[in-house]
């Protein structure tokens, strides 16, 4: 065998024989595009400290990844069907390899922002390459288990990006978590090339540049909206863009119907594996990622652990992933798909509800149990959803599928962590003032609203004085208190909308009769008899 995989998988007369190392290297590339966001949790402090980051600053700091990110994938994703699908994935790593360095080393706001942007279009091609070429390598009956191992990198990397960051900031600048990527890029793109054999569609044709723009504004316009305006006001920007997103939206499915060789064929929501199991990836990380982004905020301001302490009391999230990836292993094909996904969605729910009896007094032990419930259900569910999403796509479409899966996530999580959001900050805001609207001068009373973090600014510039100490420790009571209290408020919305999401998943997804009967039927059809031939080999 050749020391570098040039074979392309089209030209193999069987099963590749090095494709579990190549897994190896896809889940690799995987977890630093993930990474990028859970470290960025813990080290937002420091980076606020330094650049003196106002809420608006941070937000996209945070977001400035975002929003590329969720908008390219598709277009991304089909462009890497095309051409090359181990190619897109050594280009995004080179991309967002060049994004960590610049981050590394600018000290400006708005240039870190664009930094997290360029990180956010390598990511863009990084990770519905892995998902594609992850299907194309590996033959059908391995794929679930192959598949299964990708989804709990990511749930690893939930619990990974705080550790590593928290573990570099003992030492080093907020600036460390940026450049860690750049030696595990390289890892990436060596091992690419050595163990992952190329590939691409055959007879794909042209691409549908026409839809794939429309998606991309559509699906960017709508994740901004999402953020700006329940952080910032619904002024003329956030709406403006709500309105272009509806517009590109019912253009894109107009587009879309008409076009002999659509970029994503919309029929296929009426396929109802498909739909549901869309259905359930945006819904899940909706819960799943608000939760994580406040709870790790109560670890560090309220119950005072450094990025490293955070880091370490994440491991039992990822620990509880690996055991419900493992269990979904054997589960899935014993009760059907469509079990272990409610029940992952019935786990996560009940995990965030749980999160509603958080007050001031609170440990991290009222948290370890939610934790391992959300890691569980992310190993339980998301596999099945990801493989019955894939199996809806012919062999010429792995990266369009890809990048329907992985904007289904991206956008549920950027909905999560704005909406939840802004529910956290607008219950803060209103039970800080009840408590303490009276005691603190106007302008300090902004500033402690603004954030927990900002609250504890402000009683830590009022202990300064020696004569107000009772003040200042009722003020970071009065804080924790405020905090608490929109921690709880805020995880009974994520509980009834991840209900909600369960109620409707339920009703969607097909049983196993349901799929044996659309199996008989789609004989009629290549697109059907795709679909449900996969959708069977989960069951």
């Amino acid at each position: 065998m050749p020391l570098l995989a040039n074979t392309p998988v089209e030209k193999m007369t069987g099963p590749y024989s090095r494709r579990w190392w190549a897994l190896l290297v896809l889940c690799l590339s995987l977890l630093i595009v993930v990474m990028a966001n859970t470290s960025l949790i813990v080290a937002a402090p420091d980076m606020t400290r330094d650049l003196d980051l106002s809420s608006s600053d941070l937000q996209w700091v945070i977001d400035g990844y975002t929003v590329p990110y969720a908008a390219l994938m598709l277009v991304l994703g089909a462009i890497g069907d095309k051409y090359s699908r181990r190619g897109a994935l050594i280009a995004g790593l080179v991309i967002f390899g060049v994004g960590a360095v610049m981050g590394s080393l600018v000290d400006e706001t708005g240039l870190v922002i664009a930094a997290r942007a360029v990180m956010g279009v390598g990511a863009a091609v990084v990770m519905p390459a892995t998902l594609s070429l992850l299907v194309a390598t590996f033959p059908r009956a391995e794929r679930a288990h192959a598949i299964t191992a990708w989804t709990a990198t990511s749930g690893l990397a939930i619990a990974v990006g705080p550790l590593v960051a928290g573990w570099l900031l003992e030492d080093h600048a907020w600036g460390s978590t940026f450049l860690i990527n750049v030696p595990i890029v390289i890892v990436a793109i060596v091992g690419a090339l050595f163990l992952i054999p190329p590939s691409k569609a055959e007879g794909m044709g042209r691409i549908d540049y026409v839809g794939g723009l429309l998606s991309i504004v559509s699906v960017g316009c709508l994740v901004y909206a999402t953020i700006e305006g329940p952080h910032f006001g619904w002024g003329a920007g956030p709406v403006t863009a709500a309105v272009v997103a509806g517009a590109g939206l019912l253009s894109f499915v107009w587009w879309e119907l008409r076009h002999p060789r659509p970029m994503l064929d919309v029929r296929k929501f009426r396929l109802r594996p498909f739909s549901g199991s869309m259905l359930a990836v945006l819904f899940f990380f909706f819960g799943t990622f608000g939760a994580i982004y406040y709870s790790t905020q109560f670890l560090q301001f309220v119950l005072g652990y450094g990025a490293l302490e955070t880091g370490v009391r994440l491991l039992p999230l990822a620990g509880a992933v690996f055991v419900g990836a493992a269990l979904t292993g054997r589960l899935t094909p014993l009760l059907g798909m469509k079990v272990s996904v409610v029940a992952g969605m019935v786990i996560g729910t009940t995990g965030v509800l749980l999160l509603t009896q958080v007050d001031r007094t609170s440990t991290y032990t009222d948290f370890l149990a939610p934790m391992m419930m959300l890691g569980f259900a992310i190993g339980l569910s998301v596999s099945p959803a990801t493989d019955a999403i894939m199996g809806s796509f012919p062999e010429a479409e792995l990266g369009v599928g890809g990048g329907a899966n992985d904007t289904a996530l991206e956008l549920g999580a950027s909905l999560g962590i704005a909406v939840l959001g802004s529910f956290l900050g607008t219950i803060y805001r209103t039970e800080l003032t009840d408590l303490v609207g009276g005691q603190l001068p106007a302008a300090a009373l902004d500033t402690a609203k603004d954030s927990v973090g900002g609250g504890l600014a402000v009683a830590e510039q009022v202990a300064k004085d020696p004569t107000a100490g009772q003040q200042a420790q009722a003020l970071v009571d009065a804080v924790h208190q405020a905090f608490a209290h929109s921690v709880a408020q805020t995880s009974m919305v994520g509980g009834i909308v991840m209900a909600a999401g369960t109620v409707i998943v339920l009703a969607v997804l097909p049983g196993r009769s349901g799929a044996r009967t659309r199996r008989s039927e789609g004989s009629a059809g290549k697109e059907m008899d795709v679909t449900d031939e996969s959708y069977s080999d989960v069951h």
